[in-house]
């Protein structure tokens, strides 16, 4: 260390000298270019100004460096980093100046531009890595979610759950008659939906509208009243076409039973008051403060455009909702949004090549927030696969009802939509979750590839089925599987809500992480937070274990560390287009870092689930310390 402290303080010394010389240089070449009368001695007038000239551009360039050397504001060295940059994978130090990397290297490389006014972070052998980014998160209406009444996802008896509605209820200080949501409801609720009507559809409910939201968010649960409100009745089950009758739960005799599926949770959802400002910016700020918590320095919003109080599923194709985008404006105007947001907007399935001139429009109201970027749409192919909504769209079939899901357009129009917003360069973010939604998304891609290879990160999220067929499709044609690997567990939704409804091929085929990868594809990682945990240190662990309470799921599907830290990193950054300013420790990106308490590469799994983030830094600031 004393020898890189030498070093720089001679090269530092030997400016200083060059500079004296080039002064003394310089006022000879000037009397030099004077006319001596009678003298022809010495080089033409030419050779001499061009020897001046290159004087001056060399002591103009020693003068850059020692300004920029004098501008690094911190050095962080003694470190093991881990840069996500495949021409530099690891290093010791970084030095950064005006928030933005200047230098990644050794130790000895990077303390030669320390000046006087350089702060130096000694890591003390900790390991730094890049700014973790969530490839598909809904910050802004999970943290509204956390902030309300919610369930978090719990399986809870009955008694319970009406003692706990009824608490959350009295402390509302709601008046009679005004939608009351419940968010985070397991959906194994909706397996008896009549069980939930015996509580709630009497007493005090009877005349008081209650959703039970899901912890999906694809699917939920109405009393009467709030049925009632929506218009949902006999009549209007009665009238809807074959195509749309799986949007709404119904009894033995045809009447609405209040389980609502995708479209039919919009019918309701509708009905909600928008979040005004003070609340949004409140979820802002808890979304932020979370996510710099847990080491991620940004995000993919997909589905920016829609809140409460909006359509989501059944968005009419001139929408110009903005949803919750001015969350976002409100964080930054207040200078609090330390976190890139890639923000999509939602297409209605509907959509062609006009609305997305509208969506536009949407796009330039937020156009010069800072640290927010709109670079494209998010489409939703199909629903869940989970009992009782089976909206997941399969090419085999449902075994208790022999039907084979929904696609929420047909295949000409996702082609068309696919086609048309590749053409306008957005990027394109579609949810499929069946194997024949996977394999009609990568049918419109390969449409818009084949056109014009316009190289932008289209992306399919989820991906719960895929057919093997189509392993090797999503290199072909790169497409980025936008994999949520939390959910490769064992759990009670796979055991309960899934495996007795499909073959058993598909069962322990789920989530195809290493498949896809041994075929080439390059896999971002991402939460669906509220859907699931943030933290993406867990999600890890579940990609690398396939291991949950209740047993594991195809262990041969599992990956390695290194793909999940990349693609926690640089690969999510460019499935959110921001791949040019974040996602590795490269020179000239955003100085977004975290450093972790423990040495991640060198501990069993059940440690490096609980990997705790000792800073966070955004911009070269710190935005988090967990102390």
């Amino acid at each position: 260390m004393r020898c890189a402290w030498y070093k720089s303080l001679v090269r530092r010394q030997l400016r200083e000298m060059v500079f004296i010389v080039l002064a003394v240089i310089t006022r000879w070449s000037l009397a030099w270019m004077s006319p001596v009368p009678g003298n022809g001695r010495g080089l033409s007038m030419l050779y001499r100004k061009l020897i001046f000239l290159i004087i001056i551009a060399f002591s103009a360039s020693l003068s850059t460096q020692s300004a920029i050397a004098e501008s690094i504001e911190r050095i962080l060295f003694n470190g093991r980093i881990f840069t996500a940059n495949s021409e530099q994978p690891l290093a010791q130090a970084m030095a950064i100046k005006d928030g933005y990397i200047f230098a990644v290297g050794s130790n000895e490389e990077i303390l030669t531009y320390k000046t006087a006014n350089t702060e130096l972070l000694d890591l003390q052998n900790k390991w730094v890595l890049p700014g973790l980014i969530d490839a598909h998160s809904h910050a802004i209406i999970g943290a509204l979610a956390e902030l309300s009444p919610n369930l978090q996802d719990e399986v809870v008896d009955l008694a319970t759950l009406k003692q706990r509605i009824e608490g959350w209820f009295k402390q509302s200080g709601h008046g009679s008659g005004q939608p009351f949501v419940v968010f985070g409801a397991n959906p194994a609720l909706w397996s008896d939906p009549q069980i939930l009507a015996d509580i709630f559809n009497k007493n005090r409910w009877k005349t008081q509208p209650l959703l039970l939201m899901g912890s999906d968010l694809h699917t939920a649960w109405a009393n009467g009243a709030m049925l009632h409100i929506a218009g949902i009745d006999d009549a209007y089950v009665q009238n809807l076409s074959d195509h749309q009758r799986h949007i709404i739960g119904v009894t033995s005799k045809g009447s609405p039973d209040g389980v609502l599926i995708d479209a039919g949770v919009d019918l309701v959802t509708v009905h909600f008051p928008k979040p005004d400002d003070e609340m949004l910016l409140k979820a802002g700020q808890y979304a932020v403060h979370m996510n710099n918590s847990y080491r991620i320095t940004g995000w993919m919003d997909p589905a920016a455009n829609a809140g409460p109080g909006e359509a989501l599923f059944s968005r009419k194709p001139a929408s110009l909702g903005t949803g919750i985008l001015p969350a976002y404006k409100l964080l930054a105007e207040k200078g609090q949004l330390t976190a890139h947001v890639a923000a999509l907007l939602v297409a209605s399935p509907l959509s062609d090549a006009a609305d997305l001139e509208r969506l536009d429009t949407v796009r330039q109201q937020f156009a010069a927030v800072p640290n927010l970027t709109m670079p494209g749409i998010k489409i939703f192919a199909d629903g869940v696969l989970e009992f009782p909504a089976q909206s997941a769209a399969l090419l085999g079939h449902y075994k208790n009802s022999g039907k084979q899901g929904e696609m929420l357009l047909t295949a000409e129009g996702l082609k068309n939509l696919v086609d048309a917003a590749d053409e306008k360069g957005m990027l394109v973010h579609i949810h499929a979750l069946g194997d024949r939604a996977v394999k009609q998304s990568l049918d419109a891609f390969e449409i818009a590839r084949k056109k014009r290879n316009s190289g932008i990160s289209h992306s399919i999220t989820h991906l719960q089925l895929v057919d093997p067929n189509d392993y090797p499709r999503f290199a072909a044609l790169n497409i980025m599987p936008v994999m949520q690997l939390h959910w490769a567990e064992m759990d009670n939704y796979l055991l309960d809500l899934v495996k007795p409804f499909i073959n058993e091929t598909d069962f322990w085929g789920q989530y195809p992480a290493r498949s896809l990868q041994k075929n080439g594809a390059v896999i971002a990682g991402a939460s669906d937070w509220p859907i699931s945990t943030a933290n993406p240190w867990e999600a890890m662990h579940h990609a690398m274990t396939r291991e949950g309470p209740d047993g594991g799921l195809n262990k041969a599907e599992r990956l390695d560390l290194n793909t999940m830290l990349l693609a926690y990193t640089i690969h999510a950054a460019k499935a959110a287009g921001i791949d040019d300013k974040a996602g590795s420790l490269t020179k000239g990106k955003q100085a977004d870092f975290i450093i972790v308490d423990r040495d991640i590469f060198n501990v069993s799994y059940d440690l490096f689930k609980n990997t705790k983030v000792l800073q966070t830094y955004f911009a070269g600031k710190l935005v988090y310390s967990l102390n």
